[in-house]
């Protein structure tokens, strides 16, 4: 009787861990977006949009870069495709930015 009970509950258990296994994914690319938006941002704000590009790919390598400046600030954004549950599920699109105050001697436009 419990081998039956356990095997007609197993695969709702299996896919409870496979959800909570893609949440944990999930909030470990969001940071991951987080932590190169950052490293962009701050790079940017002193003029060195290269160096920061080369943090943030390292940070997040499939990550879409991008920065602009508006007034005093720089405002650098990742975003990425994230496929829930190996793929089997649609993707939910990620984007994460960050603000930095420009450098005082830093007057060019990233």
């Amino acid at each position: 009787m419990v081998t039956a009970e356990l095997a007609a509950a197993l695969p709702v258990l299996v896919l409870l861990l496979a959800a909570a296994l893609s949440a944990v994914a999930l909030v470990g690319a969001r940071i991951r977006l987080q932590d190169a938006a950052r490293e962009l941002a701050r790079a940017a704000a002193r003029n060195d949009v290269a160096a920061g590009r080369t943090l943030a790919a390292r940070d997040a390598p499939a990550a879409v870069l991008s920065v602009q400046r508006e007034g005093s600030d720089v405002v650098a954004v990742a975003a990425e495709q994230f496929h829930p549950l190996g793929g089997w599920l649609p993707a939910v699109h990620l984007r994460e930015q960050a603000v930095a105050a420009l450098e005082p001697e830093s007057a060019a436009p990233p």
